[in-house]
């Protein structure tokens, strides 16, 4: 069982976070395209995309703290530090992109909606692209732990 949930939790993490990551992270710069160009509707359209990307599969990405407590539960390291600081900052990046990014995001398309003036925009942008890339380093250290465990008793890490 603790192989099936395993498995579960890598795939939903790839699937699920992966395009959270990407879409986070393009978003600043197709908002900035679509604001110096407000008429043209295709530049908005891409920008509500990645906002519906990153915001469906941020819901879908629940899975993966979930099965991923099930898995440490079902190989008892719950109460190993690379696990407790992998949770914590697991939750921290979930933090920052239910109260950071997502509604960063949804404050540049109402900018977008009503045909804002650009140097909004330019103090919005910025710090979207400063929030996704903080949401996607902690993402990179959660995955550094998983993968070298400190301390692991399985010959990997130290």
């Amino acid at each position: 069982m603790s192989a099936f949930l395993l498995s579960v939790h890598v795939l939903a993490a790839i699937l699920t976070i992966g395009p959270v990551a990407v879409t986070a992270s393009m978003f600043p710069r197709f908002a900035r395209l679509a604001l110096d160009k407000p008429t043209d509707p295709r530049r908005g359209a891409v920008v509500r995309v990645l906002h519906r990307i990153t915001r469906n599969y941020a819901v879908i990405g629940a899975l993966v703290p979930v099965f991923g407590l099930a898995t440490g539960a079902s190989i008892g390291v719950l109460g190993d530090a690379w696990l407790i600081v992998s949770i914590v900052l697991t939750a921290g990046a979930g933090a920052m992109l239910i109260a950071v990014v997502l509604p960063g995001q949804r404050r540049t398309l109402r900018c977008l909606d009503v045909g804002a003036e650009p140097a909004d925009l330019a103090r919005v942008a910025p710090r979207l692209g400063m929030h996704a890339g903080f949401f996607n380093l902690l993402w990179a250290i959660v995955v550094v732990l998983m993968i070298y465990r400190p301390g692991s008793t399985t010959g990997v890490g130290l």
